[in-house]
């Protein structure tokens, strides 16, 4: 007899923490299938959750899981004995609905019960929470059965109750059975949850019993908008909804109310583009609150508006010495104002601006934060888009830089990130020549100053020697960087570059896969000059194994041939796939930066581009703030593209036909947004790339 067995076999007994784990671990729950052994301990787990003791409600949400895997896991996972076991001791789940625990009441409405039991259960039950909790489960179970005219006819009656809070719950609840309800009372919803008199039912009724409230008003706002926005996919109304909750929120104790308006205009912000006008009032509103934690989260707000939030660069200026946080978010409100700035493209965000950025990393290797909630901005995503102010924030940066490496490469912790800044600069960050040669003593980020260097062009020269010799990891492809960094900052006149050529081609020729990542774009770099190397980069673009190798090696063949036409099938198959709902960003992200270089398009990729400029959604798999600057990076592309496309209207475009093997189809929408950047990637731009215009955000 097993340990979950002889566990199984007790009468009465408590069991310990332990316990419980060993019981979960015997069931298989939360496991994908439901095994005999689950199904064998049903009788037990059923007896001793209605047994005296103070793991009552563990045990019935024990039960309730293994239900819901028999529900939700392939019918084939599912132990044969296990439908017929359940029927039998349905009887024993569905009386623990009327336990006088209301604990275990509540635990219940997770045993999968059927409409005419929850039906019969409301009309006994006299616990509020435990109501606010059954309301959902009954429309839930309702819905496409016979009994949803039943429960539609009680919500219809609850609308008219004079409990407020009820009636709140059971608009929440309609959306099981119609997800449009939601919109249609969005003012019932925000009306209530905006009356500061209804936020202790909110937040006791929301919460299981025991459980702490702090945050169960905050969830039942979020809860609201969630169905707004993804039940209906109705943003317009979604910000209505946070708009309503914004004019009621002017309380000036009402600090709670204008923290959730603002954390739910973030939410808006970051997951639909439309709401970004109507969002840049109400955050400008906030920025002289009393309360810091809704100060920090107004200026966040318009740092990531970016230039929508230009009419109120004095009111952000004023704040760029407010030390003031949210200790439950990174960043003060000075630090997020003189983001805001710096988006908006105002001087005054300069002074001081790298000292910021690298004061949390001065004496430690990180920071701490949440993935989806307002924090401070990488490095790179505030310093790349400055280039135009280069000479101005060199003396900081370089300064940073020395200081990072004080202890040399091993103990830098934002060199790497410094260097990335530097190689979007290019020719502009020159000065740093001196702090990026140190860089090349050691491993660990000689490439990465190989890469600057190469972005700095031929007025590094006088660095061939330190390149030649840099420190590298004994692999061939290392070498291989460093010998096209080597000719890209002139190190190799002779024939121009002729040498370089023949290395780096028969590499080409004869490296196995993966390892054509750098070396096409190193190969690209020389143009028509590696022509004679079409045809292995064809080879690649045709029948590579990786979905990544064919999109890089397609602009690298335009690169060497000047012709479009096999290239542009190929790049077109990942624009398809997002056209059609897939989120292959990154492949997007490829492949728009190499018809941007190749400046040409046919009409079948101008038609999925239009596609998808016109979704809603932002084109990013994030949920902070880096959704706004990847769709709109993303859309600035698009937008040069069709601009383009309209200003060669009439010119025909010669493509060949599809040249992706019928077996690939689909393996750009399977790579997913997991393979962002396929390994060894690096920019395979046709030619060495010149100095952009200072580039200005887009208004979020």
């Amino acid at each position: 007899m097993t340990t979950g067995e002889s566990l199984l076999r007790r009468q009465g007994t408590e069991l310990s923490d332990e316990d419980c784990s060993t019981l979960h671990d015997h069931c298989g729950a939360g496991r994908q299938h439901l095994t005999a052994a689950a199904t064998a301990a049903l009788p037990d787990l059923l007896r001793l959750a209605a047994a005296p003791g103070g793991t009552r409600v563990y045990l019935v949400d024990l039960i309730g899981t293994l239900a819901q895997q028999a529900r939700t896991v392939p019918p084939e996972a599912v132990d044969p004995g296990w439908p017929a076991a359940w029927e039998r001791h349905r009887a024993e789940a569905e009386a623990l609905l009327a336990d006088p625990d209301r604990a275990v009441r509540y635990a219940a409405l997770g045993l999968t019960p059927t409409p005419a039991k929850l039906l019969e259960r409301w009309r006994a039950e006299e616990d509020a929470t435990v109501r606010h909790r059954l309301l959902p489960t009954l429309t839930a179970a309702a819905a496409e059965t016979a009994w949803e005219p039943e429960a539609v006819a009680l919500l219809n009656s609850l609308l008219l109750d004079d409990d407020p809070v009820l009636r709140l719950a059971a608009v929440q609840a309609w959306a099981a059975i119609d997800p449009a309800a939601p919109a249609r009372h969005v003012d019932l919803m925000a009306d209530v949850l905006a009356d500061p008199a209804h936020r202790p039912a909110i937040a006791v009724r929301g919460t299981e019993p025991g459980e702490d409230t702090a945050y169960a008003f905050e969830a039942s706002v979020d809860h609201s908008l969630h169905l707004l926005l993804e039940q209906t996919d109705d943003p317009a109304t979604a910000t209505r909804f946070v708009l309503r909750l914004a004019d009621r929120s002017g309380g000036a104790e009402d600090s709670v109310l204008r923290r959730c308006v603002l954390d739910q205009a973030w939410r808006l912000l970051v997951e639909r583009r439309s709401a970004a006008p109507s969002l840049v009032p109400l955050a400008a509103a906030r920025l002289a609150d009393r309360d810091p934690t809704v100060r920090v989260r107004a200026a966040h707000l318009l740092a990531v508006l970016g230039t929508r939030s230009a009419p109120y660069a004095d009111e952000l200026a004023a704040l760029l010495d407010d030390t003031g946080e949210d200790e439950l978010l990174e960043g003060t409100i000075g630090e997020h104002a003189r983001w805001a700035l710096a988006r908006i493209g105002d001087a005054r965000a300069l002074p001081g601006l790298v000292e910021s950025l690298y004061e949390p990393y001065r004496d430690q290797y990180a920071r701490g934060y949440v993935l989806g909630d307002p924090r401070r901005p990488e490095i790179s995503d505030v310093l790349i888009p400055l280039r135009a102010h280069a000479p101005a924030l060199l003396p900081s940066l370089r300064a940073a830089l020395r200081h990072d490496m004080r202890n040399g490469d091993v103990g830098a912790s934002l060199a790497g990130e410094f260097c990335g800044v530097l190689e979007a600069w290019g020719p502009a960050a020159l000065p740093a020549l001196p702090d990026v040669l140190p860089l090349l003593a050691g491993t660990c980020l000689s490439l990465a100053a190989a890469d600057v260097l190469a972005a700095m062009g031929e007025g590094a020269v006088t660095a061939v020697p330190a390149l030649r010799d840099c420190a590298v990891l004994d692999w061939e492809g290392n070498r291989w960087k460093v010998a096209w960094a080597v000719w890209r900052i002139g190190g190799d006149p002779e024939g121009g570059g002729e040498r370089t050529l023949r290395l780096l081609g028969e590499a080409l020729l004869n490296a196995e896969e993966p390892h054509y990542g750098g070396l096409l774009g190193y190969v690209a770099d020389f143009g028509p000059a590696a022509c004679a190397y079409a045809p292995r980069i064809r080879d690649l673009m045709d029948n590579s194994e990786h979905w990544w190798l064919r999109l890089a090696s397609a602009p690298a063949l335009w690169s060497v041939t000047g012709d479009p036409a096999p290239t542009l099938p190929v790049l077109a198959r990942p624009i398809a796939a997002v056209a059609e709902g897939d989120d292959s960003y990154g492949a997007l992200r490829i492949a728009l930066d190499a018809l941007s270089r190749i400046g040409a398009i046919t009409p079948e990729i101008e038609a999925d581009l239009r596609t998808i400029r016109a979704r809603e959604r932002r084109l990013s798999p994030y949920g902070d703030h880096r959704a706004v600057l990847d769709d709109e990076a993303l859309r600035g592309t698009i937008e040069g593209l069709l601009a383009g496309a309209g200003a060669q209207q009439g010119v025909a475009v010669g493509v060949a036909g599809p040249t992706v093997r019928a077996e690939d189809e689909g393996e750009v929408q399977e790579s997913g947004t997991k393979q962002e950047e396929p390994p060894d990637h690096r920019d395979q731009s046709a030619q060495p790339s010149q100095p952009d215009q200072p580039s200005q955000p887009d208004q979020g």
